[in-house]
């Protein structure tokens, strides 16, 4: 690890923790953010006495370059909460503290319950991604197919820009996923490789730095500090520990990027191919309306399958949905007809 880069990082994170400190209303999280901005000048310290060792130079005065002042500002100006991962790109830590212990999320009190919560199969994640997905299929491509139907009654022109619309938007979905998880597995493997690197250079600060959070999610002092030398002690269990407990990340939230296109793909178009159904497989003179027919029952589906997720009631949910979808229908629907009539 370049022992300038290192100095000037942690510098860097020193001058952030200072701000989210004095940003900080609540004074148990404004206290562990200066408590950390003193362990990363302190862990500054060691790298510069490091290259002063190897016969280099002092590292200058530090000044923060135009990253660290844009999201200095981005703090002053947001909640701090609202931008982890930007903060977890900047080597801050601690940031699991916004997510204290609630009522049957106690804080863990022995190794073996460390990261409990956050394992599991995420199909309820999964699911909630697909009804979503589905969502924006349907609706983007049923608006689309109703502005061309406004503007003009050829069949096969709407059967040809609903399919465009369907690959378009699939694809879109598709390469903004891929793009989308494969950018956070590579922030979070740089992160992970900056704090094995850190753990190994000095793991006495990073037991002090794990323990200041512990103790501002709830622990004592000496609970907090016990945790955090179980937790140290074993190296592997101590780098997935760093990542949940100091950077708020969780890698089993991200999934494969790859997975995350396909399964992006699939359940927009899943979405986007039903108001195309009766231009696909009948020649009715009616497919306007039977596609109408059906988007409007699949849209109430999607809304009641929210409610899942909402705790309201899935009629009323349903309903709701199929008055914003049936609305933007409408809207595109009298647009591409007033744009048919003028353009004739």
């Amino acid at each position: 690890m370049n022992g300038l880069r290192s100095w000037k990082e942690e510098k860097q994170s020193a001058y952030l923790y200072g701000i989210l400190a004095r940003r900080e209303s609540r004074p148990e999280i404004a206290a562990l953010f200066q408590k950390l901005a003193g362990e990363a000048e302190k862990q500054a310290g060691i790298w510069a006495e490091q290259l002063k060792s190897e016969g280099l130079p002092p590292p200058p005065p530090y000044r923060p370059d135009l990253r660290a002042r844009s999201v200095a500002a981005l703090v002053e100006r947001f909640e701090p909460h609202r931008l982890k991962p930007v903060l977890a790109a900047m080597k801050i830590r601690g940031l699991s503290a916004y997510s204290k212990a609630l009522p049957g999320h106690p804080m863990p009190t022995d190794v073996a319950q460390v990261g409990r919560r956050h394992r599991g199969p995420g199909v309820t994640g999964n699911l909630r991604a697909a009804v979503f997905g589905v969502n924006d299929g349907l609706v983007s491509n049923a608006s689309l197919i109703m502005g061309i139907a406004g503007a003009s009654n050829d069949k096969l022109f709407i059967l040809l820009s609903g399919i465009a619309g369907l690959l378009a938007g699939a694809f879109s979905m598709g390469a903004g996923e891929y793009i989308s998880v494969t950018s956070q597995r590579e922030m979070f493997e740089h992160q992970i490789d900056l704090e094995k690197k850190e753990l190994q250079a000095y793991p006495e600060q990073e037991t002090e730095e794990l323990a200041l959070i512990y103790q501002a999610k709830g622990l004592t002092q000496e609970e907090a500090r016990d945790l955090a030398r179980k937790i140290i002690a074993n190296p592997d269990r101590a780098l997935d520990t760093l990542a949940r407990e100091e950077l708020g990340l969780n890698i089993e939230e991200l999934g494969s990027p790859w997975g995350a296109a396909i399964f992006s793909f699939l359940a927009f178009s899943g979405g986007a191919v039903i108001p195309l159904l009766p231009f696909l497989f009948s020649r009715h003179p009616h497919g306007l309306w039977v596609s109408v027919g059906l988007t409007a029952c699949a849209l109430f589906g999607v809304g009641a399958t929210l409610s899942l997720f909402t705790g309201r009631r899935a009629v009323w949910s349903g309903l709701r949905m199929l008055l914003i979808g049936g609305s933007a229908g409408a809207a595109t629907f009298l647009i591409g007809k007033l744009l048919g009539v003028t353009l004739s």
